[in-house]
């Protein structure tokens, strides 16, 4: 990875959702590597989150803005002229696309064609890597992996505005890119990423965190339910290192790409829970009936044997390691530890090249 984050030094990367989980995450690792990070997102919608512990509107040119407002998009991405960008925003969540489903539509699938108009538009940009979910799969709960080219579909919103993402980004890599040699494009779908800095609802993590700092119980659903859990970091080392690929050689690693734990990593949402609560050394769960008939899936899995035998892309850290260090973040959070400090420290230790 080492010269992998050279491909960044001092180019501009441009950043949907960079004030979101995953986004604050992605622009602090980028602006360690040296990039000049331009983030477009709306304001962090809880009131504490990671965005504003990292200080990360003082580190990099940030812009306040909807994808639904293409007009601003495009002029805020051709004006930077970058030349990589990561798409992740999104409305993320499973359950509020029940509430509010045309607010998931709007954002995931016209959102999303706004910003594929926007590059194309700016010929500048010469690697995209645009973020979908795991949940983009038709999911039958098999017990194998979903593959790259496995059916698209969704029962719920969230997942059917995902598939719809992936067939509407098809459409312009087959109609548009196809006639730029020098844009390399692909999409990426991760499982269910966990670590420090998250707040959103209905989440797991953050649930447990929520509970325990108000003495609450941690109160589980579907305690029986898997999912393939793995670091923050993870999924975003198989972006970073995609983009520069598809910068390298545009042609050859287009596509799509799942970046996903080794199955033998699958844990059940309560074993999660218990792992919380022992490192943070306080808690109790609570198993409660679902008060929604909402469809939750409780199996789903990726296998990414492509990005093993093609990219060299492997996870790092095993589950118990990701718990553990997710649990240090929230732990030394509430300690009134220096977030920005101890953020920095776990991406050092996760990219040891970083630090060299």
């Amino acid at each position: 990875m080492k010269e992998i984050f050279k491909s960044f030094a001092g180019r501009r990367v441009f950043i949907t959702g960079h004030t979101g989980f995953k986004g604050s995450w992605l622009a602090s690792i980028l602006c360690e590597a040296g990039a000049d990070v331009m983030g477009y997102a709306l304001r962090p919608v809880t009131e504490v989150n990671h965005f504003d512990l990292l200080g990360l509107e003082k580190k990099i040119k940030h812009v306040v803005g909807d994808i639904c407002d293409a007009s601003l998009l495009a002029t805020t991405l051709t004006d930077f002229q970058p030349e990589f960008v990561f798409h992740l925003a999104a409305q993320a969540l499973v359950r509020p696309s029940y509430e509010d489903p045309v607010t998931t539509f709007s954002t995931n699938v016209m959102g999303s064609v706004n910003l594929l108009n926007a590059v194309c538009g700016c010929d500048s940009v010469r690697s995209l890597v645009y973020v979908t979910s795991d949940k983009c799969y038709e999911n039958v709960e098999w017990i194998w992996g979903y593959r790259e080219n496995d059916q698209l579909g969704g029962s719920d919103p969230y997942s059917a505005s995902k598939a719809a993402a992936e067939i509407v980004f098809s459409s312009y890599a087959r109609s548009f890119f196809k006639q730029r040699p020098s844009l390399g494009a692909a999409t990426v779908r991760a499982g269910n990423v966990i670590g420090g800095g998250d707040w959103a609802t209905d989440r797991i993590i953050p649930d447990c965190i929520r509970a325990i700092q108000a003495g609450e119980p941690i109160r589980l659903r579907n305690p029986g339910a898997t999912r393939p859990w793995q670091h923050v970091l993870e999924p975003l080392s198989g972006y970073i290192l995609l983009a520069a690929r598809l910068y390298e050689e545009p042609c050859r690693w287009g596509g799509s790409w799942n970046f996903g734990p080794s199955t033998h990593e699958v844990r059940t949402v309560q074993k999660v829970a218990e792992v919380i609560i022992e490192n943070m050394g306080k808690g109790r769960i609570e198993i409660i009936e679902s008060q929604t008939q909402v469809h939750e899936a409780r199996l789903l899995q990726l296998n990414c044997d492509k990005a093993h035998q093609y990219l060299d892309w492997y996870p790092r850290w095993h589950v118990q390691q990701t718990l553990e260090a997710t649990a240090f973040w929230y732990k030394s959070m509430m300690n009134g530890g220096n977030v920005a400090e101890f953020t920095r420290t776990q991406i050092l230790e996760f990219f040891p090249e970083l630090a060299c």
